[in-house]
């Protein structure tokens, strides 16, 4: 018997037994088979603001009687009486209603609850815009860089008054040749590295060492002249220097072989302060925490520059400046720089490049497909370390003197955070980084305003926070923009188009 369809039997003319029984799944909204599940309740306007608002209040509390002993109360000595006690506790409120603010406007934002977080796997609009300007950005950043001393002469009003500003460029521009160096081992290779002041200090003290040595002197005066090794050291001191630093790269690459993430990043730092402390108590040879002194300046490839007959204003026609020196340095330091960048780029589309970024997203797959990850390591920790020793032999000789104090871990913090916060893998990012980091830090020296009576006060140095808000613009940074700065990264291999993806889908510095 051939019953009509359901939607043709007019109702109430079966009985309730002979209707079919459906079992509905537990797991069904609604009872109904592909209903769309009930949209999230969104939490209230008013207590989203409310909670927002308590969390802010309490947070400043917090952050007010954390700093209360801290920077309420500061010990000061007026001449040779005994110390007085002066209250700041005005400065403790600025700080706790700084927290308050910034802690309201992530819980409004960032930390709002049933906020929508959009994710894919395609570059954001700023990334993007990014990679669309990197051709002409690139260029255009070197063209700044080579006109930075000329730019700072003409708007200071001569070469005296501009020293400040030509010792602040090469500051900086050693901070991006210290990022680039360790970028290749944590942004290419993926290998977290906390001890790379290291190859830093080896190659400072290689320099320091070979270009005060009586031995040397006294051998190159005896077949080349008088005076030849005084003009002559930095420059055949720095490939020295360099390979010193990637011998004792790889010697810290063989323990480390086996060594992935958080414990890799144990071992460096442990070798980091190994080095340090053998500066330290390694008296006969580095002289201790005294430290290395009459280090020989740089030369014009051998032309001094002095105020003699022979020295590098007089040959060339020009009045005797000290700052000649001081252009000259920051065109050697730019000239490292450019030196680190083109080989990382170069070696980046070699195949230890693509070994090592490889070895950055899976290290078991590397094994798989025949790629020798001992050698990819120790290669990664040599290159790295031999531009560290190059930016160690120019610390040298633009200081003329070296000691353990200068090469602490705080010094690999920054440099760490540098390459961090500027995008690991990117050139650009990491020089972007420094030069906020390094020259806005240095600039806060330049905050004079902030003296004024009805602001701070007279006694107020704005340069004791600058690790405060060194700080705060990591935990900024790490908030709204987790990846870096530059958080697009351009494939060394492609097919037909070279498109950036996010770094989302990069598994960087985990080792």
């Amino acid at each position: 018997m051939v019953h009509p369809p359901v939607a043709d039997i007019p109702p109430g003319s079966l009985p309730s037994g002979s209707l079919p029984q459906v079992d509905v799944p537990s797991g069904v909204p609604n009872g109904l088979p592909g209903a769309a599940p009930p949209p999230p309740v969104a939490p209230h306007r008013g207590s989203v603001i409310g909670s927002a608002v308590t969390d802010a209040i309490v947070s400043g509390l917090l952050t007010g009687l954390l700093l209360l002993p801290l920077v309420g109360f500061r010990a000061t000595e007026s001449g040779s009486g005994p110390l007085g006690l002066t209250y700041r506790f005005g400065l403790v409120a600025v700080f706790a209603a700084i927290v308050a603010v910034l802690r309201l406007v992530l819980n409004l934002t960032v930390w709002r609850r049933g906020r929508k977080v959009k994710t894919g796997t395609e570059p954001s609009a700023f990334a993007a815009l990014v990679q669309k300007a990197a051709p002409a950005l690139r260029p255009a950043f070197f063209s700044f860089a080579i006109a930075y001393p000329f730019l700072a002469i003409l708007l200071s009003g001569g070469l005296s008054p501009s020293r400040y500003w030509v010792d602040l460029g090469i500051y900086v521009l050693t901070y991006v040749m210290l990022g680039w160096g360790l970028n290749i081992v944590v942004g290419l290779a993926g290998l977290l590295d906390l001890g790379y002041v290291a190859f830093y200090a080896v190659g400072a003290y290689t320099f320091a060492l070979l270009s005060t040595s009586v031995p040397l002197n006294e051998f190159f005066a005896g077949h080349l002249g008088e005076g030849f090794w005084t003009a002559w050291s930095f420059w055949l001191c720095l490939p020295v220097s360099g390979i010193l630093a990637a011998f004792w790269g790889v010697i810290l690459g063989f323990p480390v072989l086996r060594l992935r993430g958080d414990y890799l990043a144990i071992v460096t730092l442990a070798f980091g302060e190994i080095i340090r402390l053998v500066l330290i108590n390694w008296v006969s040879l580095t002289n201790g925490g005294a430290g290395i002194s009459s280090i020989p300046p740089i030369s014009f490839f051998g032309v001094p520059f002095n105020s003699s007959d022979d020295g590098f204003a007089a040959r060339y026609g020009l009045d005797f400046d000290s700052m000649h020196r001081i252009i000259f340095l920051y065109f050697v330091i730019l000239g490292l720089a450019v030196l680190t960048a083109l080989v990382t780029i170069r070696l980046r589309q070699m195949p230890v490049g693509r070994a090592w970024e490889a070895l950055r997203e899976d290290e078991i797959a590397c094994r798989s497909l025949g790629i020798n990850t001992t050698l990819t390591k120790l290669t990664a920790f040599a290159t790295g370390a031999m531009f560290g020793g190059f930016a160690g032999a120019f610390f040298a000789v633009r200081v003329r003197f070296v000691s353990p104090e200068s090469f602490t871990f705080m010094e690999s913090a920054v440099i760490l955070a540098i390459v961090v916060l500027g995008g690991m893998g990117s050139q650009m990012g990491v020089a972007g980084a420094a030069i906020l980091l390094i020259g806005g830090m240095e600039m806060l020296r330049n905050l004079s305003f902030l003296k004024a009576d009805f602001l701070f006060g007279p006694d107020f140095d704005p340069s004791l926070y600058r690790m405060l808000i060194f700080g705060f613009a990591m935990v900024a940074v790490m908030v709204w923009r987790p990846r870096g700065l530059v958080s697009s990264r351009l494939p060394t291999v492609f097919l037909k188009e070279r498109k950036a993806v996010s770094a989302s889908l990069v598994k960087e510095g985990h080792g």
